[in-house]
């Protein structure tokens, strides 16, 4: 199956982006466009972060919306993730800096603040203003450091374990939302027509990366310790190594798999479970005409996937608690702005007024992480349920999915969980996702050429390495 770009962009896109924020690389020079707030026009300059044609358009609908209430122009830079480096970078260095930088993931975020690039008082005002309650305390926390408020965080996407519940039941089988109920469902449902799971294994992709973190996140596997050593071969990690060791080995398809080939497997009926992203949703529902599953069953209801496909947004292992690996993205204000209360003013209202219509964009991949308002605390929430998602077809995700899965999904970012940001190594986190060792040792894993405690270590050691060289 030929990866669609939307996909192309969330996870390789996102991996290299990361990469270059964290080392400073650049790629080219150059700010995003006309700033219109440095000379007195009275036009905020806005660089997105989504910046395919169709959201670019949106965006800029939602802030002409913007425009005529407040009288204040706002102009709407498509921004590559790849470049972004670069371009904040060079902007900085000319004096041209956007206004407000929006959909910046949480490495970026970090990475602007270690070079001083954000307003931190006017992101701590918006929260504020708005009121903190009204947001999500994970998400705050993963865009605070040191009693800062680094960003105003506005979505979030999920890594999720879906599963054929028709199968579960069908076998007698709990949802698989501990590491054992996976082990057990795997062994069980694999035959020689469906595997009992298909996860990446490819080295050179962070979608494994993410799909290895969400196991490990939920076992206490961290990347670094309270004092920033490198904690990877620790017992939770190797642990989560041979979980993830036996699965691929031993119950899932032969050959490297990557995003593409977990989708298209898990879409054609072959597999039991898949590790992927929310953004499977729409296309799970057959929404999106490049990405149609492909079942038997699902010729007769394209639909049929969502229909018998259960959600599990949160995974335990023996030695940890629930957590899943989720991205944050946030808007930021940048430091020393001519237009610094209208640049507030805008991200409050991408906030508050226009964010139905933000998260509309994608409501697969932007679930709120503020809820409503203090005088209606679901707003938000109740108002996402119902957005129309998809592409070539489109319905709301509450029409195509359980209540109680809607539910999930909606609170899953109260359980996001990250490496290295807890531990303020944001820095570290992008570099990983740029040399991607914990990918090359699964790949190693994956293929008999070490045994669990072997890749722990090899993936331990290359983040040593990595973290003396950002020193």
């Amino acid at each position: 199956m030929k990866i669609d770009p939307d996909t192309r962009r969330r996870w390789w896109a996102l991996g290299a982006s990361m990469a270059l924020v964290a080392t400073g690389g650049l790629a080219g020079c150059g700010s995003g466009g006309d700033n219109d707030s440095k000379t007195g026009g009275g036009t905020l300059t806005v660089w997105s972060l989504e910046n395919q044609t169709d959201r670019v358009q949106a965006t800029q609908k939602i802030a002409d919306k913007f425009a005529a209430a407040t009288g204040t122009k706002v102009k709407i830079v498509a921004t590559d993730e790849n470049q972004f480096s670069s371009l904040i970078t060079s902007a900085a260095a000319a004096g041209t800096l956007p206004d407000v930088v929006g959909a910046l993931p949480l490495a970026a975020v970090a990475q602007m603040a270690t070079n001083d690039l954000v307003d931190t008082d006017a992101a701590k005002s918006v929260v504020d203003d708005l009121g903190r309650g009204t947001f999500s305390a994970r998400a705050l926390d993963l865009t605070g450091q040191d009693g800062k408020q680094l960003a105003v965080p506005s979505d979030g996407w999920a890594q999720l374990l879906f599963y054929r519940k028709d199968l579960f039941d069908k076998a007698g089988l709990p949802a698989p939302d501990t590491f054992n109920k996976i082990r057990q469902a795997a062994e069980k449902l694999n035959s020689r027509n469906v595997a009992g799971i298909t996860m990446a294994t490819v080295p050179n992709d962070a979608f494994t990366e993410q799909t290895f973190e969400n196991f490990a996140l939920g076992n206490n596997c961290q990347l670094v310790d309270a004092a920033k050593n490198v904690t990877l071969d620790s017992p939770p990690c190797v642990q989560t190594f041979q979980l993830y060791g036996d699965l691929v080995k031993n119950y899932s398809v032969p050959g490297a798999q990557d995003v593409d080939t977990t989708r298209a497997t898990y879409f054609a009926g072959k597999a039991a479970m898949v590790v992927w992203s929310s953004f499977l949703l729409d296309e799970m529902a057959g929404l999106r005409n490049d990405a149609l599953p492909t079942c038997p069953e699902c010729k007769k209801d394209k639909a049929f996937l969502a229909k018998n496909s259960g959600v599990v947004t949160a995974i335990a292992g023996p030695g940890g608690q629930p957590a899943q690996f989720g991205e944050i993205t946030s808007w930021t204000v940048t430091k020393g702005g001519a237009n610094t209360d209208a640049a507030k003013k805008f991200v409050a209202y991408m906030m508050n007024e226009g964010y139905p219509d933000w998260l509309g964009i994608a409501p697969e991949g932007k679930f709120p992480v503020r809820k409503g308002t203090q005088d209606d605390p679901a707003k938000f929430t109740t108002a996402w349920n119902d957005l129309p998602a998809g592409v070539d077809t489109k319905k709301p995700l509450g029409e195509l999915y359980p209540k109680e899965v809607i539910d999930d999904l909606a609170k899953s970012p109260d359980t996001f969980q990250r490496w290295g940001f807890p531990q303020k190594q944001g820095a570290l986190v992008g570099a990983t996702l740029g040399e991607l060792p914990v990918p090359k040792a699964i790949n190693a894993l994956a293929g008999g050429e070490t045994d669990a405690a072997g890749a722990a270590k090899r993936a331990s050691d290359d983040v040593k390495n990595i973290q003396k060289s950002l020193e």
